[in-house]
Formats: structure tokens, C-alpha cells, sequence
């Protein structure tokens, strides 16, 4: 992956952890055909309250230490499913039960899956 997405990632990966997100996946799509972006980053938070915690996170994160803002934020209303576009990277950060129903790990298998070890 370029410098840039390697450095958004890691500093979307440090606001997720800071938290305490968990479960968390990146799906490098660099080889896949036609995406929107080139990686996706994956968590669960526990509870909406510890998704729009994880949310702000990330937020304040990225813009202190990579110098960038998301361009759009959708599902903080119901923090069920919410996903932070950054352009290059996608996060999506679920419950529990909603990461199982969309399965996005499974519906992107043919892609460069890496998971990261949950910080106790």
C-alpha cells in the first residue's frame, strides 16, 4: 500500500484501539477491480455509545497525527453501523450483531485480509 493509506490506516487502527475497539480487520482492496477505495477497516464496539466513543476516536486521531478529515459520516443517529469514508480507506465500525449480518470479511474474501490482535 502507498505511504499515505499505510499512515491512515495505522492512525485509524491507534483511534480504534484507544477506545478499545475490537475485532479489528483490514481489507486491502489495492488488487480488486473497480472499488471505491483501497482498504476498508473493520471493528466492533460493544454498545452504540462505544461506537460513536470509537467514531470521535478515530476522528480526533486521524485529523492530530495524519492531517485529514473524513468526507462523510454516516450512522451516528442510530451508531449501529457506522461507516467514516476517508477517501482512500473506508471504516466501518458495527455491533456485534450487525458486523455478523453484513459479513463484509466474507463478501470481500478474494482481498488481502490482515486482522489485528485486540489490545486487552
Amino acid at each position: 500500500m502507498e505511504n499515505n493509506t499505510e499512515l491512515l490506516i495505522d492512525k485509524i487502527v491507534k483511534g480504534i484501539q484507544e477506545k478499545k475497539g475490537r475485532n479489528i480487520v483490514i481489507i486491502d482492496l489495492h488488487d480488486i477491480e473497480d472499488t471505491i477505495c483501497k482498504a476498508f477497516v473493520i471493528c466492533t464496539g460493544g454498545s452504540p455509545t462505544q461506537i460513536q466513543a470509537l467514531a470521535d476516536s478515530i476522528s480526533e486521531t486521524v485529523r492530530k497525527e495524519a492531517a485529514q478529515k473524513p468526507i462523510a459520516v454516516d450512522g451516528l443517529r442510530q451508531s449501529m453501523w457506522v461507516a467514516m469514508d476517508y477517501v482512500d480507506v473506508i471504516v466501518h465500525i458495527f455491533l456485534p450483531d450487525m458486523r455478523d449480518f453484513y459479513d463484509l470479511e466474507h463478501l470481500w474474501a478474494d482481498a488481502q485480509l490482515t486482522e489485528i490482535e485486540d489490545l486487552d
